[in-house]
């Protein structure tokens, strides 16, 4: 059940996805030219550079991405003692890794160098690192190999460091983290991961029974100058593409009972 979710969520995102959606509306706008409808034609295209300057010149991701990435507090306040942290995948850019021989991360770094820092501040809790590949292909380079180099090589101590590498998503993620966690009642354990992915991720984690301290990085939007104009479609276009597959996710996982609320602010609620 659980590799046809996966296979499902993938191919659904590569057709729904913004990028996408674009093309299909150009390739139909030739469609159209060369059966000779020029007025759908236009009004086609017409649509499309409409699109294209706005989400070039406003940060319409932001506006998507802002009431996710503010659902939990940033910098909470923790207790004087936590059992553990755990980090999720998705900092790790494990294709390059493998090409350069070198640790290689991406935008979303700020997950591993939060648990680096909570590490320091918390020296008795344990690190647990959950990725595997959420590629369809590719998935001899798993992140997790990533992960546990970059931890030994910015001088944690690898017997605090637990690897989950086999997930390929974040129900997979939270399921896998459980069994291997060794977790008991009383424990607190600190979650990490982007800001915008928080509240599905909690929501997930819930479900499975495991309460966690949401810990949000690596946020998109800019607080407080959200009504700016600039112009930058990539960059804009990416973040709503985030934006939308973290809203298209929280709808999927709780449908599904994967996620115990469909807007998850902890564990009851």
């Amino acid at each position: 059940m659980e590799t046809a979710f996966f296979w499902l969520s993938k191919v659904v995102w590569y057709v729904i996805s913004p990028e996408s959606l674009l093309l299909l509306l150009v390739l139909a706008a030739w469609a159209l030219l060369l059966r000779g409808a020029l007025r759908w034609a236009r009004r086609v295209l017409g649509f499309v550079a409409v699109v294209m300057i706005v989400l070039s010149a406003f940060p319409v991701g932001e506006w998507v991405l802002y009431p996710l990435e503010t659902r939990f507090p940033t910098n909470p306040r923790l207790p004087g003692k936590i059992d553990g942290i755990i980090v999720l995948g998705g900092a790790e850019d494990a294709v390059r890794t493998a090409a350069w021989a070198q640790v290689e991360v991406n935008e979303s770094a700020e997950r591993f160098l939060a648990s680096i820092d909570l590490a320091r501040r918390y020296p008795t809790a344990k690190i647990l690192f959950s990725s595997g590949s959420s590629n369809l292909v590719g998935k001899k380079f798993p992140g997790a190999e990533v992960a546990r180099r970059l931890y030994a090589e910015q001088g944690v101590d690898m017997a605090r460091v637990i690897i989950e590498g086999e997930s390929r998503n974040t129900a997979e993620n939270a399921a896998l983290s459980k069994q291997i966690a060794g977790i008991t009642a009383g424990q607190t354990w600190v979650l990490v991961t982007s800001a915008s992915h928080m509240p599905r991720s909690v929501g997930i984690f819930c479900r499975a029974g495991w309460a966690v301290i949401p810990y949000p990085v690596d946020h998109s939007a800019l607080k407080g100058d959200l009504l700016r104009i600039r112009w930058g479609m990539a960059g804009n276009i990416g973040n709503l593409a985030n934006g939308i597959k973290e809203w298209v996710g929280l709808v999927a996982y709780f449908v599904t009972g994967r996620s115990s609320s469909l807007f998850p602010s902890g564990c009851s609620g």
